[in-house]
């Protein structure tokens, strides 16, 4: 549904200086959500919450998660007040190439989303709840209804021929009101599982104690990550009109296997880990186990990413957003940031749940320490790729996005070799075998040389049914050569896949 909203947007903005301005409006408060909401909620809050229901500890628990709620709430709301006045100096200083209307119209966006924002904190406290509960489907559903909300603000008044910076206020009065929902959606499970709402300010207990000292290191090693992230809009900003956009639209596509299969794996196992019992020699046997399985199953799935980035970013970019204002010439530009990406896919993606494991095991100081060292080196990497480099090769400004990227994914693989290493020492040899690796590399790699074929064989149609051709043949190709090579999760997979369809079996 991101993707939706992306495509929308791109048919409706393009990359104008409002779309600039609307996703530069739509990241600066969402800091509160990143900050404050799942990263840090999952990595202070569940652990504790968890280990107290796989005790059996109800009544503790429950009076966690309403502390928790009680805090979280006074705090957000003060940042959100003060987030409201000092408007204009964190646009100057995110976004500090924008200047005169254009940094006039994304002041008066961050002050209507800003409240939103806050609204969709208190929603990752529910996901914490839910998540901790084995209910997984509820919580990372609830935001398709805010993108709905953007969706339908844009189709109506794109329809309607509003200018362009109406048209960005009427979306984000409506993306306040998609956050409200977002929460609305998930508060009735929430305190049916919690037995009503247990919000108080009771933080006498050592376990709610425990949950804010883990809290402050998650807290900077999260926001750590968003700074970096910061550093690059704002170096985006100075890098032309559209560049914000362009990079804005390829980080949606780039983090999308991210989400599928890095996030959403290591959201899953965080719960599970952190409620391992045991002596310490079973406890880091059972993390072991767990962590080798699912490291495999994000490589499986996140190498053919990467491949078709690097091969095929055009038809990706193409079928997901050529649409409207947004042409071939943008799609082949997003294709540069997607190749850029692919260098630091896997490593990002596996290191979210080397991240976890530590969070699971109460150690938020570890990555931490790994964060800052990441963060350091994508600001070094970043400016030097995309602004001294492109100079120097002669090289049009608008080429420094793709060296923002690719300074990020380079500092993903650090990240992601330190974090390996740590992992080992502290519960064992977790990690993906470069046996399998080569092979899913030689799957990608087939694979895009053979939807290359069926392109070139392909007169021109419209991008979508590229796309479909193209990326299936891809996909089935994939699929094909790792059955070939004997890679055990593409047979379990088709065998799950083979379960579902009714008479397959037989």
């Amino acid at each position: 549904f991101g993707l939706v909203r992306s495509r929308v947007m791109a048919r409706y903005l393009g990359t104008s200086d409002e779309a600039d301005a609307f996703w530069s409006a739509l990241r600066i408060p969402n800091l509160l959500q990143n900050l404050f909401g799942e990263g840090v909620l999952s990595a202070s809050f569940i652990p504790v919450y968890a280990r107290l229901r796989a005790q059996r500890d109800e009544a503790e628990a429950r009076r966690v998660a309403g502390a928790v709620l009680g805090v979280l709430t006074a705090v957000v709301a003060a940042l959100v007040a003060l987030g409201v006045l000092a408007t204009p100096l964190a646009v100057d200083t995110i976004a500090a190439g924008f200047e005169g209307p254009k940094r006039d119209l994304t002041v008066r966006l961050v002050r209507i989303l800003f409240p939103g924002t806050g609204l969709l904190v208190l929603g990752a406290w529910c996901l914490g709840v839910l998540n901790s509960h084995g209910k997984f489907f509820l919580s990372y559903a609830a935001p398709i209804v805010w993108n709905l909300a953007i969706v339908g603000a844009l189709v109506v008044g794109g329809t309607r021929g509003l200018p362009l910076g109406d048209l960005v206020e009427s979306v984000a009065w409506w993306t306040v009101i998609g956050s409200a929902l977002t929460f609305a959606v998930q508060l009735p499970t929430t305190i049916g599982l919690l037995r009503g709402l247990p919000f108080s300010f009771d933080t006498g207990s050592p376990h709610v104690r425990e949950v804010v000292r883990s809290f402050g290191p998650a807290f900077v090693s999260r926001g750590a990550v968003q700074l970096s992230a910061y550093v690059d809009l704002n170096f985006a900003s100075r890098l032309g009109s559209g560049a914000q956009a362009l990079l804005s639209y390829g980080q949606t596509i780039y983090l999308l296997p991210v989400a599928l299969f890095g996030m959403s794996i290591s959201a899953a196992e965080l719960p599970a880990m952190s409620g391992t019992l045991g002596s310490d020699a079973e406890v880091r046997a059972a993390l072991t186990a767990r962590v080798t399985s699912r490291l495999r199953t994000i490589a499986f799935l996140v190498v053919p990413s990467a491949a078709a980035f690097l091969a095929l970013g055009d038809v990706v970019a193409g079928t997901l957003l050529q649409t409207g204002e947004f042409g071939r010439a943008e799609s082949v530009r997003v294709w540069a940031i997607l190749a850029a990406s692919a260098v630091g896919l896997l490593a990002s993606t596996l290191a979210r749940l080397y991240a976890s494991t530590f969070y699971a095991l109460k150690d938020t100081r570890t990555p931490l320490r790994v964060a800052l060292v990441r963060i350091t080196l994508s600001v070094v990497l970043g400016w030097t790729l995309a602004f001294p480099l492109p100079r120097a090769l002669g090289l049009p400004r608008e080429w420094g996005v793709i060296g923002l990227t690719l300074g990020s994914a380079v500092a993903g693989c650090v990240e992601y070799t330190l974090l390996r290493r740590r992992v080992r020492a502290r519960v064992g040899p977790a990690e993906v075998p470069a046996a399998l690796l080569a092979r899913l590399w030689a799957a990608g790699g087939a694979a895009a040389a053979l939807a290359w074929g069926v392109r070139v064989a392909l007169p021109a149609v419209h991008p979508v049914v590229l796309g479909v051709v193209v990326l299936g043949t891809f996909a089935l190709g994939y699929g094909g050569a790792t059955l070939a090579l004997g890679v055990p999760e593409a047979r379990t997979t088709l065998a799950r896949v083979r379960a579902r369809i009714p008479g397959a079996s037989r």
